[in-house]
C-alpha cells in the first residue's frame, strides 16, 4: 500500500468511526416513555407551557404538520414554551426508522418514543376527547388556565394562538 491510499484508508476509518458516534448520540436524543412518566413530566410544572404532539412515521399528515412544531420551537427557544413530539412508532423501530427520520429532517425539539401498545390504558389519560387518531396534540400548562387537546392536523398559526 502507498501512502496516498494509507492515508485515504485512514480518512475513511475515521469518517466512518464519527459517522457511528454521531448516531449514537443522537440516538440518546430519544427518550422511551411510559405514558405516566410524560403525563406526569408535563403536569408537575407551573411556569412552563408544553406543547405536546402525537405522531407517527408512518403518518402522512403527522409528518407534514412537524415543521410547524420545530418553527413554535424554535421561535419560543428562550421562553417558557416546551415543545415534545411523542412519536407513536413502534419501539423496536426506533434505530432503524425514527432515528433515521429525525436525521434527514434535522429536528430540534425533543423527541419520546411512546412505548405502550393498548391505545385502552394510555389514550383517556392523554384527553378524554381523543379517540386515538393522530396527529393530535396537548397544550397544558399547570396553572390549569390551558389545557387543550386537538385531534387534527395543526399549523403555526393555530399552535401560537392557543399558547398566548
Amino acid at each position: 500500500m502507498n501512502m496516498t491510499t494509507q492515508k485515504n484508508l485512514k480518512h475513511i476509518v475515521l469518517a466512518i468511526g464519527c459517522l457511528f458516534i454521531f448516531n449514537g448520540l443522537f440516538a440518546q436524543k430519544v427518550s422511551v416513555y411510559k405514558i405516566d412518566k410524560l403525563l406526569k413530566r408535563i403536569h408537575n410544572t407551573s411556569d412552563t407551557i408544553y406543547v405536546v404532539n402525537f405522531w407517527a412515521t408512518w403518518c402522512k399528515p403527522c409528518v407534514a404538520e412537524l415543521p410547524e412544531f420545530e418553527k413554535l420551537n424554535e421561535t419560543y427557544k428562550d421562553k417558557k414554551v416546551k415543545v415534545i413530539l411523542v412519536s407513536m412508532d413502534f419501539k423496536e423501530d426506533k434505530t432503524k426508522k425514527l432515528i433515521p427520520f429525525l436525521q434527514k429532517h434535522n429536528y430540534t425539539s425533543e423527541v419520546i418514543l411512546l412505548d405502550e401498545v393498548n391505545g385502552n390504558t394510555f389514550i383517556n389519560k392523554v384527553s378524554k376527547e381523543w379517540t386515538g387518531a393522530i396527529p393530535a396534540t396537548l397544550i397544558v400548562s399547570d396553572s390549569k388556565t390551558l389545557n387543550n387537546f386537538y385531534e387534527k392536523k395543526v399549523t403555526y398559526e393555530f399552535l401560537e394562538e392557543h399558547i398566548k
